[in-house]
């Protein structure tokens, strides 16, 4: 018994060590790690929405997130939005967003994002959306975004209403 015992405590402690460093819901590609790959919901009729999750290079190579792809909408881009004097200011990164080795990358409301237009149906609280990433180096991965609520600023679905959270004001014809 004795024997037993220590075998199904080294599994356990085994298995509770190899979750902490990729859990379920993150993806591995190459060298990359994702995670915390979420979205807002949508109320009907919009025709936008923003994506959002976090990028590890756990390699000694940078690698370049250059597009997307989504069923749920016509076109997915990278995208960074800034503040210039008080103006919102949002562009494509037409040449990509590079994930340097050894480095995290943070795509988040009021930084780098993913902009899906053209969306087919509302984004609705609790659901997933199937993306498809496209990286120079580790090509095609397939994430799932979690649904949060509208107005959300973090993957927990917090509402920090007021703190960054730009989307009402913004004029994406203008764009």
């Amino acid at each position: 018994m004795n024997t037993f015992s220590r075998i199904l405590a080294l599994t356990t402690l085994t298995a509770a060590l190899a979750s902490t460093s990729v859990r379920a819901e993150d993806v591995k590609a190459g060298d990359l790690v994702i995670t915390q790959a979420w979205t807002r919901a949508t109320p009907n009729g919009a025709k936008i929405g923003g994506g959002y999750l976090t990028i590890e290079n756990k390699g000694t190579t940078a690698d370049r997130l250059v597009s997307g792809s989504a069923d749920v909408a016509g076109k997915v881009e990278v995208h960074e939005m800034s503040m210039d004097n008080g103006v919102m200011k949002m562009r494509a990164l037409d040449k990509g967003l590079s994930i340097e080795p050894g480095k995290t990358v943070k795509l988040a409301p009021g930084g780098f994002h993913l902009m899906m237009f053209d969306l087919k149906n509302p984004l609705k609280q609790g659901d997933k959306v199937p993306v498809t990433l496209e990286f120079e180096k580790a090509g095609k991965v397939a994430v799932s975004l979690d649904v949060q609520a509208v107005g959300a600023q973090s993957p927990g679905g917090a509402d920090h209403s007021g703190h960054g959270d730009h989307s009402g004001h913004m004029d994406m014809k203008k764009m």
